[in-house]
C-alpha cells in the first residue's frame, strides 16, 4: 500500500486524458509512482554523498533520472 494521497494520484490520471479513474487504478499508479520515486532518491541521495554533501539538492534528483 503506499503512502501517497489518492486524490493527487486521480488527478494525474485525470489530466493524462481519462475520464473516469477506478481506485484500484489510482492505487496501482500511487505504488508505481512510491516504487519509482524512491529508486530515484536513492541514486540522488548516492549522489549527493559522492559530491561530499549531506545535503539533497533538486541537481540531483535531475541527475538521478538522466
Amino acid at each position: 500500500m503506499s503512502n501517497l494521497p489518492l486524490a493527487p494520484v486521480e488527478r494525474i490520471i485525470r489530466n493524462a486524458g481519462a475520464g473516469r479513474v477506478s481506485a484500484s487504478a489510482a492505487q496501482a499508479l500511487a505504488q508505481v509512482l512510491e516504487d519509482h520515486g524512491t529508486e530515484v532518491a536513492s541514486k540522488a541521495w548516492k549522489l549527493a554523498r559522492h559530491a561530499g554533501r549531506k545535503t539533497l539538492r533538486a541537481e540531483d534528483i535531475k541527475l538521478a533520472v538522466s
